[in-house]
Parts: structure tokens; C-alpha cells; sequence
């Protein structure tokens, strides 16, 4: 972990609802994309060294904003709304597609981004909306690691076939980072750091 980076001194800069809300700070951006409920907040959280920074959400896919994290001064860790939430009326699904899609194409500081954080749940495997994503990015040339959440639900033998299923994915590009991570033991928490810290 950076010594310059001190995880005592983060905060939720905003939560914002709307694409003119971005923060415009000249700092390195990390997005975290994946579905709803694949653990999100809970990696905010572990990451940070915080309990509840991020909130988790009982109902997930409640609120469609955009949340930026304030590191220490020297990162925003960028908290884009959860997709695949099957119960969303299209009205809200409409905001959900119009900020992420806002994010990446209409963001004057979209060259502060320096890595998105792709979270598969490893138990589930890439769902259709994942793959999607996947898509997306590599279409956007935008460098990404595989954040491969939950890895505690798995024994060794279901963990070993489900990370070689994820490295022989065809929408996993070879040199993309797969990184096992689990919320409830804290794996992977400084493999996910050092790959932030070797994009910023």
C-alpha cells in the first residue's frame, strides 16, 4: 500500500444523480462496475479499512447515482450503479443507462480514468448483463481488472474451475488482472490495491 495514500483520510465526496454533478478535481479516477448485488460497497469498504463508508444496500439497486470517494486526496474511487436488477421499472433503468453510459462518453475528465474495477460474482460466473460490459469496455479501449467477489461461497475445487472459466473467457482479454476477492476474509484486498496503485 502507497505510504502516501493514508485510507484514514477517505470520504464520499458526492453522490451525484446527474452528469453535470461529476467532480471536475484533477485527480486519477477507479471505477467499479458490476451487477446490483455483487458486493460493490462491501469492496469500498474492505479497501478502505471502513465499515459502513458505503453503504449496503438491503434492496439492491436502490439509488442511480454515481459515488465518488475522496482518497486521501490523491484518487476518487468512482462507484457506478449497479446493473442487472431485474426489478427496476424502465424509467429508472433509462437513468441507470444515461449516467453509466454518461460516465464513460460524456465526462470532460474521462482521462483521469485510469482503471475500472470489473466485479463478477465468482459463485454466479459472467451474466449476460456482465458480458455486456465486458464488451463495452474493450470496445472503449478502457483498461480494466477482474474483481472475482465472493470467493468465500466457493470450496477449492468449485474456486479452481471458476477462476479457469473466468481466464478462458472469451470477453477477458489475456492480459486482464482476474483477482479473487472476499468481503468476509479480506482476501485480495492488497492484490486489488497494488493493480490501483500500478495504474495511477
Amino acid at each position: 500500500m502507497g505510504s502516501e495514500i493514508n485510507l484514514q483520510n477517505a470520504r464520499l465526496l458526492i453522490s451525484a444523480g446527474e452528469i453535470r454533478q461529476f467532480p471536475g478535481m484533477p485527480l486519477p479516477q477507479v471505477a467499479l462496475s458490476g451487477r446490483s448485488n455483487v458486493g460493490k460497497s462491501s469492496l469500498i469498504n474492505t479497501l478502505l479499512g471502513r465499515k459502513a463508508l458505503a453503504r449496503v444496500s438491503s434492496a439492491p439497486g436502490k439509488t442511480i447515482t454515481v459515488n465518488f470517494y475522496d482518497v486521501s486526496g490523491k484518487l476518487l474511487l468512482v462507484d457506478l450503479p449497479g446493473y442487472g436488477f431485474a426489478k427496476r421499472p424502465p424509467a429508472e433503468k433509462a437513468k441507470w443507462s444515461a449516467l453509466t453510459d454518461g460516465y464513460f462518453t460524456n465526462n470532460k475528465n474521462i482521462d483521469r480514468l485510469k482503471l475500472v474495477l470489473q466485479l463478477i460474482d465468482l459463485k454466479v460466473g459472467p451474466t449476460a448483463d456482465d458480458v455486456m460490459m465486458l464488451r463495452y469496455l474493450t470496445a472503449c479501449e478502457l483498461p480494466f481488472a477482474v474483481v472475482a467477489t465472493k470467493t468465500d461461497k466457493l470450496n477449492s475445487t468449485g474456486r479452481t474451475a471458476a477462476l479457469k472459466a473466468l481466464h478462458d473467457h472469451p470477453d477477458i482479454p489475456a492480459d486482464a488482472p482476474i483477482l479473487p476477492f472476499s468481503a468476509l476474509s479480506g482476501e485480495g484486498k492488497s492484490e486489488v490495491w497494488s493493480t490501483v496503485l500500478d495504474h495511477i
